[in-house]
């Protein structure tokens, strides 16, 4: 189901050191007639909202031959401990630091949609299931009948089960981490509330991930961070239900963790047009040594993305996504 392969980006990175708070680095691929963001999420380990945002203007659907897809593969780690499981919602995104705290892996997820939220809050890994059966509960069936589907009362294993190949129980009652029958609705809002993974995602994860592990799902739409003394900021869309925080007074919380130290120079207005686009690319918008950011915030973005291309980040491992 899955394999290591070392010509590719990947979910697995190097935990930064030296107070730094970014992974990865940003790819551009040249997009064949058959491609669609669906089929280049399965392939790179990304959601297909963070492709669509990332690639404004282009077809998610049928891209075009040849056309440049630049692969959203820089991220500033959430503010949280680093530690277990680290789900943020606006993200899409799950990260796993394991305890020998050398690594981190990262997938893209999708979530509960508008009316079926996903859960806030720390829990924990309760239960692990190798081809799972699913007992649709009686809202969901009851929901599905009004459109004329009738659910059975279990769904077997197997390649039409919506859980896929593996489910892990969260502590919260009800709520699960799974694979999927389908490869579209990872990085989107489709599911109960649960959190879906691809499946060669969902195998692998499964087993690293030892019971009991700790699950901290947070909503953090503006994510900001340290490398090698450049302050990044990373702004995605806030869910309805979650809205995004006031900015100037994230940025001043950030500058005071730090203890207002002259030499952190943060340009609000570059940060604010970051936040407009709210593309979940990491842009520089300040530093730790008192040197204003200069450029207009497209070419910023522009600039750095082509620069992380070809520079930045780490290389490690990726899953592989071929079926």
């Amino acid at each position: 189901m899955f394999g290591l392969v070392t010509n590719a980006l990947a979910v697995q990175y190097t935990s930064p050191r030296g107070g730094n708070d970014l992974i990865g680095r940003m790819q551009v691929i040249k997009a064949k007639y058959e491609d669609t963001f669906a089929d280049l999420g399965d392939t790179y380990s990304l959601g297909y909202s963070q492709l669509v945002a990332a690639n404004p203007g282009v077809d998610a659907w049928l891209p075009g031959t040849g056309t440049d897809i630049l692969l959203p593969t820089r991220y500033i780690l959430p503010d949280a401990p680093r530690t277990g499981v680290i789900i943020n919602l606006p993200e899409y995104r799950l990260y796993y630091y394991p305890k020998d705290g050398k690594t981190v892996y990262t997938f893209p997820l999708g979530i509960g949609r508008e009316g079926w939220s996903s859960p806030l809050g720390n829990t924990k890994i309760v239960g692990k299931v190798k081809d799972p059966t699913w007992t649709p509960p009686a809202s969901i069936r009851k929901e599905h009948a009004k459109d004329g589907d009738i659910l059975p009362a279990v769904v077997p294993a197997g390649p039409d089960n919506p859980l896929g190949p593996y489910k892990m129980q969260l502590g919260f009652s009800g709520y699960l981490i799974h694979g999927s029958n389908q490869k579209f609705g990872v990085g989107t809002r489709t599911s109960h509330g649960c959190f879906r993974m691809l499946n060669p995602d969902v195998t692998f994860l499964y087993s690293i991930l030892p019971m009991g592990t700790n699950v901290n799902i947070v909503t953090q739409p503006y994510k900001i961070g340290i490398e090698d003394g450049k302050i990044y900021f990373e702004a995605h869309q806030a869910l309805d239900e979650h809205p995004a925080p006031d900015l100037h007074k994230f940025l001043n919380d950030f500058l005071a963790k730090h203890g207002n130290n002259p030499k952190f120079i943060i340009d609000y207005s570059v940060a604010q047009l970051v936040a407009e686009h709210h593309d979940g690319i990491p842009v520089q918008i300040g530093n730790t040594e008192g040197i204003p950011v200069k450029q207009p915030v497209k070419e910023v973005a522009t600039t750095q993305a082509n620069d992380q291309v070809d520079t930045a980040g780490q290389t490690g491992t990726e899953i592989s996504h071929e079926n």
